[in-house]
């Protein structure tokens, strides 16, 4: 019946993340099916620190985070949690050997958001992205190499560059609601108030740059793993590119999106782009 209690905690985040993403949820399922539970895994354990500093706000957010972390320790040293979230993530630790180092710097970051709301200098910044979103890309890598460890080390700096586009992308996605709602600006150096096309484009410069860089390492990328990351890499790019066409004034006032109706035609060209070996 253990097996069982596996399969409910792996179930768990599953849901977690068909109900906070459709897209990395579609993305997930295009991957080889060995891959989509400890994703999920990893998913669902990050979704749920973020939650912590980003929603829970009639709670003691301090607190929250602070027993998150012990508890996750306290998973991985017991090898069993009665929380399926943590269970089914140490699960996916220990069989993948993802170092202690990475979570670390993980939660470090979500603590970040409980105290700092501006970056004043890029080398805080880089922090918190390596932190926040470049460690979850190698946590993934680390899955798909399956302990693979001269691959991972070959396609760690494109894993942490897909990271950072994504994470940058999210930030002017969600320029309006972070500084309306939590106060914070994350983009080093600038002021809400006086964002504007020409820092913008300085901010989208940066961004394609590791978009062009996370593509080198897509290509090298195992077959199982290929399609769904590349798919998550269409996706955020197409969004990206509605941002470009969108003036600073537009991604201040509002939360641009995909429609479903492209995120469906996106899966179906990157389907046949895979199936001609054009990827």
């Amino acid at each position: 019946m253990l097996e069982l209690f596996h399969q409910t905690a792996f179930g768990s985040s599953k849901l977690i993340t068909s109900a906070y993403s459709t897209s990395f949820t579609i993305g997930i399922k295009t991957l080889n099916k060995k891959f989509h539970n400890p994703i999920y895994a990893i998913y669902g354990y990050v979704r749920y620190a973020d939650e912590i500093v980003d929603t829970f706000h009639d709670f003691d957010k301090h607190k929250l985070l602070r027993d998150f972390r012990q508890d996750s320790y306290k998973a991985l040293e017991e090898g069993i949690s009665l929380n399926p979230v943590l269970h089914a993530f140490q699960l996916t630790v220990k069989q993948y050997e993802i170092d202690v180092q990475l979570i670390n710097a993980f939660l470090d970051s979500m603590e970040t958001d409980l105290t700092k709301s501006y970056y004043h200098d890029k080398q805080q910044f880089n922090e918190y992205i390596y932190g926040s979103a470049e460690v979850v890309g190698l946590m993934c890598l680390k899955v798909f190499c399956e302990g693979d460890k001269e691959m991972f080390e070959k396609l760690k700096a494109p894993a942490k560059s897909l990271g950072a586009a994504f994470q940058k992308v999210n930030f002017l996605r969600d320029m309006q609601d972070d500084f309306l709602e939590r106060g914070r600006v994350y983009f080093p150096g600038i002021e809400f108030h006086e964002f504007n096309n020409h820092t913008k484009k300085i901010i989208e410069n940066d961004i394609q740059a590791d978009f062009d860089h996370a593509y080198t390492g897509i290509l090298q990328l195992p077959d199982g793993a290929r399609l769904g990351v590349y798919l998550a890499y269409v996706y955020y790019l197409s969004l990206f590119k509605k941002i470009k066409q969108s003036t600073a004034e537009i991604v201040k006032q509002q939360r641009i999106r995909v429609s479903d109706k492209r995120k469906i035609s996106l899966l179906v060209s990157t389907y046949l782009r895979n199936s001609l070996n054009l990827i």
